[in-house]
């Protein structure tokens, strides 16, 4: 039961090819900023490639996730220490936290709870992990360096992803071995499974990165490997699946507006009813997205090792007039 975007498909299979990247190991090119790379397909934003820093090298490491609180504030992951790098929207830093033995793994995504909390995934730790604002651990999901299988109800095997609904639940996306989405109660209590069958039928997923939660409670995970995402309702049922690549994150806005990223065509795709309103390409590899649930406005980290950033792609005020 897939429905087609033929428009979509159309768009990525025409853009690949031209926004391959070059292997982590290439060497470096002299940094230039990205502007003229940038651009949004139906001109619905404005994209600036240089958000927080102008040189990439002075992120010191890839810059794997960011998220958004909606509140002035954008949080940047990034796999060296300090791990946490907060700035206001307009890019100006405000503080940074995470020693380097916080994560002794991989760290992976970050991303803020409903209750302002930060929560942070390490895909090879096989943890997901709620820090307060300011760094302390509150909670802790999974067993430190213990894999599970797709039936088990308090371990992961490479979890990647963390997404809330309206009442602070926490479904985690766990996803490079396993096929599955977790929902847990706001106190880490395990609720139940979404999928959990490794396969290309209705309800199956073959690699999981990425999972959002729509008004309703429909859950959304990307089914990277089958290049579509399969729609589940709240209690876990089948709906369908939407026919779109994605292999990064992915959100939906209160107005059921859908977002995914995706690394190997360095771009957003942005869905509204299933159908295509904008495809934006942006700097780099598309591993992490946020977007900002008060503007609409739309970030990327790219994990190219040798040019990490983070691109900032600003609604255009006629545009988000428009939406409303």
């Amino acid at each position: 039961m897939t429905r087609h975007l033929t428009a979509a498909a159309l768009v990525f299979a025409a853009v690949t090819p031209i926004l391959a990247q070059a292997p982590a190991r290439a060497p470096a090119a002299p940094f230039t900023p990205p502007s003229s790379t940038l651009s949004s397909l139906f001109g619905r934003y404005t994209m600036k490639g240089d958000f927080g820093v102008q040189e990439p090298k002075e992120w010191g490491g890839t810059t794997t996730w960011v998220a958004a609180d909606g509140k002035g504030t954008v949080v940047v992951m990034v796999r060296v220490a300090p791990y946490f790098r907060f700035f206001s929207t307009d890019g100006k830093p405000i503080r940074q936290w995470g020693d380097k033995d916080l994560f002794t793994g991989e760290a992976h995504s970050v991303h803020f709870g409903p209750d302002g909390s930060i929560w942070a995934t390490d895909s090879v730790d096989h943890t997901v992990r709620k820090f307060s604002p300011e760094g302390k651990l509150l909670l802790t999901l999974g067993k430190q360096k213990m894999a599970g299988d797709n039936a088990s109800q308090d371990t992961f095997n490479r979890p990647n992803a963390v997404a809330f609904d309206a009442r602070g639940n926490v479904f985690v996306s766990d996803g490079y071995v396993n096929s599955r989405v977790v929902q847990f109660t706001p106190e880490g209590k395990f609720v139940r499974i979404f999928g959990g069958k490794k396969g290309k039928a209705d309800g199956e997923m073959a690699m999981v990165h990425g999972v959002s939660i729509d008004a309703q409670g429909r859950v959304y995970a990307t089914d990277s490997d089958n290049q579509r995402v399969v729609v589940f309702d709240a209690q876990g049922k089948f709906l369908k699946n939407i026919a779109v690549p994605g292999r990064g994150g992915s959100f939906v806005a209160a107005d059921g507006t859908f977002y995914i990223s995706d690394v190997n065509s360095g771009a957003v795709a942005i869905l509204k009813n299933d159908v295509l309103v904008d495809f934006i390409k942006v700097e780099g590899r598309p591993h992490g997205l946020a977007v900002d649930p008060t503007t609409g406005d739309v970030y990327t980290s790219s994990t190219v090792a040798t040019r990490p950033g983070v691109t900032k792609a600003t609604l255009r005020a006629a545009t988000a007039a428009a939406s409303k």
